[in-house]
């Protein structure tokens, strides 16, 4: 079993970029150009390794290795975005990989890519790159090459010294459980469960009981033998259901119009522990979004596009804008919702503006799209 932090610091050790893991600042898979940047390192370090994993670390400063990190990503989907874009497509996974020094809503994303042992190339057009193409990693860049390359495997064993000394074990296990109950969440009640004899999951947050169920707020939860997160939100709560053979979380939105506010169901991850020491994490949106009435929602929409010019005007906001301020990035989510098809690009636009205000409504901007990214695939 990896320590995923380990292998990152392993992996930033092993001095620059190769042809076998590259490192970024941030991704951006909010627009086409992100998305084909993404796409295209994917479709590099599959074709430069044919029989190891690659890797992409996300959260690093390029010329000073210093780990910064990223907001907390957790989109399931990110599979389907691959096997849309790339023939051959490699299996990849994004885990959020907590690192003590961060911020507790910060961690260092891991992009683990393993290929299929076939060329890779793009499946169509995106953005300035050409349906066909087929890209290589030349030293820490990603490059185009011809059609006729013939892949070759010159990391395999460096990779697999790399993840060899990655390894966990039952001192990093103990010190992650301690440190997680004791130090990171010394202020919420904490719990941790071990299964299979092998997985400890910790989760902690603030609890409140209804009709005999247990919900979450502020939550947490690691797998602590990889040191990643499997979920964390300041604002939504959760539901935790666990066996000896699996954990479930089921996530709730908090949204509505004056109010009239309701917990929605958001989505089910359900993580699967076995006897052989691996574990397999299965996600199920099961959002059926609120309606409401149009003429409301036309009247809201139209005071948060003014709301929003204002904003990008420097004009100041009156006490009651200011307060319709603080709810613009959940009903231009629920105009969304209900079918306002420039909501999201307005939603999108007004990111720089809230983040330059205050933190509490930039929160709230990133659950909105958040939310958004998830329903996007349903």
């Amino acid at each position: 079993m990896i320590n995923k932090r380990l292998l990152i610091k392993n992996l930033l050790a092993h001095n620059d970029e190769s042809s076998f893991y590259d490192k970024k600042r941030k991704i951006d898979l909010g627009s086409k150009e992100g998305k084909a940047k993404f796409l295209k390192h994917i479709c590099a370090l599959s074709n430069s390794n044919p029989k190891n994993n690659s890797y992409i670390v996300v959260g690093v400063e390029d010329e000073t290795n210093e780990i910064t990190g990223v907001d907390f990503f957790d989109d399931s989907k990110l599979q389907n975005l691959v096997n849309a874009y790339l023939t051959n497509a490699p299996l990849i996974a994004y885990e959020n990989v907590m690192f003590p020094h961060l911020p507790m809503d910060k961690v260092v994303g891991l992009v683990t890519i393993r290929p299929t042992g076939e060329i890779t190339s793009l499946r169509k057009n995106i953005w300035k790159y050409w349906g066909g193409s087929i890209f290589l990693r030349d030293g820490s860049i990603s490059m185009p090459k011809d059609f006729d390359i013939e892949i070759q495997d010159v990391n395999s064993e460096i990779v697999h010294s790399i993840e060899t000394q990655s390894r966990n074990n039952i001192e990093h296990t103990l010190d992650g459980v301690i440190d997680f109950i004791n130090h990171r969440h010394s202020d919420l009640e904490s719990h941790y469960k071990v299964f299979k004899e092998q997985f400890v999951v910790c989760w902690a947050g603030n609890t409140k009981h209804v009709k005999g169920t247990d919900y979450y707020s502020r939550v947490d939860i690691e797998l602590i033998n990889e040191q990643v997160k499997l979920f964390y939100s300041a604002l939504d709560e959760i539901s935790i259901e666990f066996t000896q053979d699996y954990f479930k979380i089921t996530e709730y939105v908090h949204l509505g119009l004056n109010e009239n506010y309701k917990y929605y169901p958001l989505e089910e991850v359900t993580i699967s522990f076995r006897e052989n020491g691996s574990y397999q994490i299965d996600s199920r949106l099961i959002f059926e979004p609120p309606q409401f009435n149009k003429r409301n929602l036309y009247h809201i929409y139209n005071a948060n596009n003014a709301l929003l010019e204002k904003l990008k005007k420097n004009i100041p906001l009156s006490p009651r804008e200011e307060r319709d301020l603080q709810k613009l990035p959940a009903t231009y989510l629920i105009c969304y919702l209900n079918d306002f098809e420039d909501a999201k690009e307005k939603l999108l636009e007004s990111r720089s503006h809230l983040k330059q205000i205050n933190g509490t409504v930039y929160q709230s901007f990133k659950e909105a799209t958040r939310i958004l990214r998830k329903v996007k695939y349903s």
